[in-house]
């Protein structure tokens, strides 16, 4: 049988059954009386023989593509781009699913144009991607195939999301703080009206009351997501006769600009300052002296999870249940050498 595709006619010869069995057994149709020895016996000599189920056919009875679109403005050019999408991919693949990616620029006609080339090659379903948390309009054409945001999230409760848990994260960083001892601990926000800057605020806040320490707004400063941000926020904070011992980053690319601010003062981290940021992005948390104790996006795991509730969204086989309107994943603390205990309270 070299050289041409074994067929379901040659397993069924091999293992003495009609092909309507062999059918039966190899795409798993429910209701049919088959013992356990003849199914068996048709799943040995198809792997004997190298049997490889047809795909577009397989799709085309049971009206599946096996294929789902990944649709996102610029997540695959920044630097969380790689465990989002393998997250995704690699979860995708255990259900024998072929992953189609598409980058969109955050131009909304080319972002149309891909998500109409997607429903012509009918894909299953489609994971519509944000570069950051925030609040999506989705688009019009995903109403007719079942979609799930991916750090993301719709004012539209029929539509699933996967999101990280900015409280929890905001809470943890800040527990993590308050365990070395650190009770005035200042916040450097983003200015940005999402969800991040919010429930990273609300987590500061709630570690803060828990431990009943006082908010204090004057210790937390609203500045751009961005180290010469952070710089400036910092020069201020530090200044004062009674500057925080601690400092929260939104990102970890304002904890840069905390280093430099500090350095410029003659503060040591961390036996002057304890330093914590958000993201893990480890080029800049390994990149710091000292290395930069942050708290994770869970970016493989959103990618992974997505893929779950499409599925479920979908009726995948063994899939029955509805997903979580909006999914919060958490944001576990990733310890480096940037957090000691105060050297004075």
């Amino acid at each position: 049988m070299m050289g041409r595709r074994i067929g379901i006619k040659d397993v069924a010869a091999a293992a003495g059954v009609s092909v309507t069995t062999v059918s039966h057994i190899l795409n798993e149709v429910e209701g049919k009386r088959i013992n356990a020895e003849t199914r068996q016996r048709v799943l040995e000599t198809a792997e004997q023989l190298g049997y490889a189920p047809n795909g577009l056919a397989r799709g085309l009875r049971l009206k599946r593509s096996s294929t789902i679109g990944f649709v996102s403005d610029r997540i695959a050019t920044t630097p969380h781009a790689g465990r989002i999408i393998l997250g995704a991919q690699e979860e995708a693949a255990k259900h024998d699913l072929l992953l189609l990616m598409l980058n969109t620029g955050g131009d909304p006609e080319l972002e149309r144009k891909e998500i109409e080339l997607l429903l012509q090659r009918q894909v299953d379903g489609v994971l519509y991607a944000s570069m950051y948390h925030r609040v999506v309009q989705v688009p019009e054409q995903l109403r007719s195939v079942p979609t799930v945001l991916l750090d993301a999230r719709s004012d539209d409760p029929a539509v699933p999301s996967v999101v990280p848990d900015e409280v929890q994260g905001g809470y943890t960083a800040v527990r993590e703080l308050l365990r070395h001892g650190h009770r005035r601990i200042g916040f450097l926000n983003n200015v940005d009206d999402i969800p991040a800057t919010h429930g990273r605020l609300a987590g500061y806040r709630k570690a803060l009351a828990e431990a009943g320490v006082d908010f204090d707004p004057r210790l937390v400063v609203a500045e751009t997501a961005s180290a010469a941000g952070a710089y400036r926020a910092a020069i201020r904070l530090l200044q004062g006769t009674e500057r925080p011992t601690a400092l929260f980053c939104f990102a970890d690319r304002m904890a840069m600009g905390v280093y430099h601010a500090a350095a410029e003062l003659g503060l040591s981290i961390p036996a002057d300052l304890s330093v914590i940021g958000f993201d893990n992005q480890e080029l800049i948390c390994d990149g710091m002296f000292p290395g930069l104790t942050t708290v994770a996006l869970p970016h493989y795991e959103m990618g992974a999870r997505a893929v779950v509730q499409l599925l479920a969204l979908a009726g995948a086989p063994g899939r029955k249940a509805r997903p979580e309107a909006q999914e919060k994943l958490p944001c576990p603390l990733v310890a480096r050498a940037s957090v000691a205990s105060p050297s004075r309270l």
